[in-house]
Order: structure tokens, then sequence, then C-alpha cells
């Protein structure tokens, strides 16, 4: 199961992942964020805990990460692992931004559902919400 939210912004990909890369100022940008944290550099097998604004804490590990490309972090629960990409593409002047989630495990049918609901109505103010931030620090 998966969504995937796409928004073009007037910035460039380093600018956003220079965001991206300040964990623990997520919730600022990310309504659906309210904790984040990571020990260590904000590198491939870094380990962290999310807390959402609805739900329980659940740790987090880095799973990719190419700079001012793309990263992964991945979340595991018994029965239940989400995947969250975040890619930034390159375009005329622009980056397109993709924050795409995809959920596995025996609970996927019980849990997905749920939150799929949650992502479509997020991911977007998200996206937005980030949009407004990396192209208000770009023009300052």
């Amino acid at each position: 199961m998966q969504v995937e939210h796409r928004i073009k912004v007037a910035t460039t990909p380093a600018s956003i992942f220079n965001i991206y890369q300040d964990v623990e100022n997520w919730h600022t940008w990310d309504p659906d964020t309210k904790r984040a944290t990571l020990q260590g550099p904000f590198d491939v097998g870094s380990r962290g805990r999310l807390t959402p604004t609805k739900g329980n804490t659940v740790p987090m590990v880095v799973t990719k990460m190419v700079h001012d490309s793309c990263f992964t972090v991945e979340s595991k629960i018994p029965l239940f692992r989400m995947v969250f990409e975040h890619e930034l593409v390159p375009m005329q002047g622009m980056t397109e931004v993709i924050h795409r989630v995809t959920f596995s495990g025996p609970l996927t049918f019980v849990l997905g559902r749920m939150l799929v609901k949650q992502l479509n109505s997020g991911l977007p103010l998200t996206l937005q919400r980030l949009k407004a931030l990396s192209e208000s620090l770009s023009a300052a």
C-alpha cells in the first residue's frame, strides 16, 4: 500500500535538503510530526524517534541518503513497516518534491487504510508548508 504526493518549489534541491537535515525542526513544516530526533548525523544507519501528532512514538532509521537528492527513513513496529521516501528532482529553475509512504506487513490491512486517509489529507499540507519555508529562505 502506497501514498504519494508532489509539489513544485521555486528553489534548489540543496536548499530543500538543508531543511530536511534539520530533523529536530521537522515539526515546523510537517503538521503531522509532533517531534523528531536523530542520534548522530543525517546519514544512512542513523537512528532516531518520530512522534506523530496523532499516535505513538515510533523508532526510525535512515536507510537511504543521496545528498541534495533523496533520503528514506523506515519505521517498524511489530507486524507493520512504514517507509518514508523524500525525493528532490531538479527542473528548470525549480525542484519537484516527492513524498512517498509505503506500508507493508500483516497489519497493513488494518492500519494502512486508516493511515492512507490521514496521509492523503496531511501530505499536501506538509508539502505546501515545506514549499513556503524553502521559498522564503531562498528569497532571504
